[in-house]
């Protein structure tokens, strides 16, 4: 498509590729077969015990867990989930139902047994893995409402008492796996029977107006992703990558587990989110995926400790600081760095930026970041600090990676350029197409949605909005859909939250805000009748309605309602702060559509200093609470 009149900036980028699909089954022989002895995993098992398992030892384990499901009823095509936090045991159930032609609904272990209920109903799912006590109440929570689920397999001891299904613990199904010995021989050749264009696994996804979508993704959608993503990515055997994102998204599962896994390096396995910091220091990683908000804790953990050393030590380091923008503002431009700059950014790396590389486990090549847009100025701080992050760009329907910087020539501000065999096209409306062996299926009983998302011709569209400067480089300026991301990379649907919210007799309309930051903020407007007949009976007076939103009392009184209102959502879908507002939303105001929709867009601009002065309150509480926010 040719540039739009008066503009120089092109609108396709990235061409189709003659590549060759394969399986999630080629995948995970290819690095068995190639280097069996070699360090797959490492897991910890005690204080001060990381135990290594090879590749070969992950094979084996992977054969008889897909043998035992067999065994259990399972069939080729049938689907299982998973509800657990990142663990080992997470990735060998993912591969073992590979290899046994099962399909893999992974599932969020912070979600609601309602949500829970809800996506393995509609999925149809047999069995399910649950992580623990927790994720097992859950699931016999939600099993009156999944008459298909007949079997849970636990990873940690569970008292299966009163539960409506079988239930095995991990190391049972073990067991019966390797008593499976008269298999073993044919249990690969079944697994090659898989093909490319087979459902490999169902991601549910929020919805901006409903329930959750199932994705599709096929074998070769996330084998095409995972072999295209590596060589842009450039993994090593030799690195070492701390795994600790959520497995249930896609972001992880195919950067820090597919590709890792087909380049031949080794995973260590974080033991939970609180711990990737002592981790890092006994894993010493050189590789590794985070979302934005991973990136903004490091770097005001690092502003904080510098602000109250004070003195000499503050005023060194912003003399480091920007030294080293400098210096990777040349790496951004190609520029050659002098001598003097050298020698000088050598002083401030002694001095400063190798004991922020010390707390990384000082052997980062570098990271990469997902899920939500990363501040540029975070960024451009890693760098100057020799710690690279290459921004990347892509969603759960492209399996995920769309773009991502090449590491040799990044760009800052931009998610990179399409990957080999992804074509990126900006549409009339600025909207983002792609296409490619990424693109998904379609949705999971839902034809209409698949239709409305993927055009006849393979254009997938992404919801968001972009440009692409001369080199082909992709820049996301908008969001077109309504979809929240938050800086943890967790996707809010703000429509039914809001209409749970509306359901109090105190809200009237309300707008739920906080795309790329790490906690929701509601803009309310109050059903002033019943707000002022709570106020009296509370004996609170307002002069008039602007003076009764900014009474502390009420809006803690509206936040407490509306989350008495969100009981079943995850908290991360919950508002931390409300903004109570004096004046409706109105077609004369602009904030309102000829059709009485929100204009979304009009309401943040209108609002934009009470939204950050929400925002920056939240930051001094947690300050003085030592809390998130």
């Amino acid at each position: 498509m040719p540039p739009e009149p008066g503009s120089d900036r092109p609108r396709t980028a990235g061409a189709p590729t003659d590549f060759a699909p394969g399986t999630l089954v080629d995948l995970f022989l290819h690095p068995i077969r190639r280097h069996p002895e070699s360090t797959a995993f490492i897991v910890r098992r005690g204080e001060d015990d990381w135990q290594h398992l090879t590749y070969r030892d992950v094979e084996e384990i992977a054969r008889d867990v897909a043998l035992a499901l067999r065994s259990l009823g399972l069939e080729r095509g049938d689907r299982v989930a998973i509800i657990s936090a990142t663990r080992c045991e997470w990735a060998l159930a993912d591969f073992a139902l590979i290899m046994a032609g099962l399909i893999g609904v992974p599932v969020y272990d912070s979600l609601t047994s309602r949500q829970i209920a809800y996506i393995l109903r509609d999925a149809g799912v047999r069995a399910a893995f649950v992580a623990d006590s927790e994720q097992f109440a859950k699931l016999v929570e939600a099993a009156p409402e999944v008459p298909s689920l007949r079997h849970a397999i636990a990873f940690d001891p569970v008292d299966p008492g009163g539960a409506p299904f079988k239930v095995m613990s991990w190391e049972d199904l073990l067991e019966q796996g390797r008593g499976l010995v008269s298999l073993h021989e044919g249990y690969e050749a079944y697994a090659r029977q898989t093909e490319p264009g087979e459902l490999a696994t169902l991601i549910y996804t929020s919805g901006t107006t409903g329930p959750p979508k199932g994705v599709m993704l096929s074998h070769n959608n996330l084998y095409s992703n995972a072999v295209l993503s590596s060589r842009r990515l450039e993994i090593l055997r030799t690195d070492v990558v701390l795994a600790w994102l959520p497995m249930s998204h896609v972001f992880e599962r195919t950067a820090g587990h597919f590709c890792t896994w087909l380049c031949g390096a080794q995973r260590a396995f974080a033991e939970s989110v609180e711990t990737v910091p002592r981790d890092m220091l006994e894993v010493r990683p050189t590789f590794m995926a985070a979302v934005p908000r991973f990136y903004e804790k490091v770097h005001e953990a690092t502003l904080t400790a510098v602000r109250a050393a004070g003195g000499t030590r503050e005023r060194i380091f912003w003399w480091a600081k920007a030294l080293g923008e400098r210096v990777a503002d040349a790496v951004m431009t190609g520029e050659r760095t002098g001598p003097w700059l050298r020698i000088r950014y050598g002083i401030a790396d002694r001095l400063v930026f190798r004991k922020l590389k010390a707390r990384t486990g000082g052997r980062i090549r570098y990271f990469v970041s997902g899920s939500a847009p990363l501040p540029p100025a975070i960024a451009r701080f890693f760098w100057g600090a020799g710690l690279p992050v290459l921004e990347g760009y892509g969603l759960t329907e492209s399996s995920p990676v769309i773009s991502v910087n090449p590491p040799e020539a990044p760009r800052l501000g931009t998610v990179g350029t399409p990957i080999e065999g992804v074509e990126v096209r900006i549409a009339d409306d600025g909207e983002i197409l792609c296409r490619g062996p990424n693109v998904m299926l379609g949705y999971y009983n839902n034809a209409e949605a698949t239709r409305e998302t993927i055009e006849p011709d393979g254009w997938l569209h992404t919801g968001d909005i972009g440009e692409l400067d001369g080199a082909g480089y992709l820049r996301i300026t908008d969001r077109k859909k309504e979809l929240i991301v938050t800086s943890y990379g967790k996707n809010v649907a703000p429509l039914p939250v809001e209409e749970a919210m509306k359901r109090s007799p105190l809200v009237d309309q309300v707008v739920l805000v906080g795309d790329g930051r790490k906690f929701l903020v509601a803009l309310i407007v109050p059903e002033f009748g019943h707000l002022e007949a709570w106020a009296r009976a509370a004996g609170i007076e307002g002069k008039d309605p602007a003076d009764l939103t900014r009474q502390p009392a009420v809006v803690e009184h509206v936040l407490h309602e509306v989350h008495d209102r969100l009981e079943g959502f995850s908290g991360y879908e919950m508002p931390k702060r409300v903004i109570l507002l004096e004046e409706a939303f109105s077609i004369e105001a602009g904030t309102l559509t000829p059709t009485q929709k929100v204009r979304r867009r009009a309401v943040m601009d209108r609002y934009a200093q009470r939204i950050e002065d929400a925002y920056a309150e939240g930051e001094r509480e947690a300050r003085r609470t030592g809390g998130n926010g």
